[in-house]
């Protein structure tokens, strides 16, 4: 599983945890596992049709994930 850093926006919607951990072999995969556990995550960060908002920032080991493979990131258990 990977640690997912949770902004403090969005810490009330996790229980207040700094981080969370979530399953998948890319970002993607993180997310959507995310949004399966935290529903209410998925309702600040997607849009009606399941597309992450414009102001939504990822970032794979402090690189932003826009300058890699974006969602299709691979990521591993020891990735942040």
């Amino acid at each position: 599983m990977s640690n997912v850093k949770i902004p403090p926006v969005l810490r009330q919607a996790v229980g207040g945890e700094r981080v969370v951990q979530a399953d998948g072999a890319t970002v993607g995969e993180v997310l959507d596992d995310l949004c399966t556990r935290h529903p209410a995550v998925g309702a600040q960060i997607l849009t009606a049709d399941g597309t992450l908002h414009k102001y939504v920032n990822l970032y794979v080991n402090d690189e932003d994930a826009r300058l890699l493979q974006w969602t299709d990131t691979p990521v591993g258990d020891a990735d942040t």
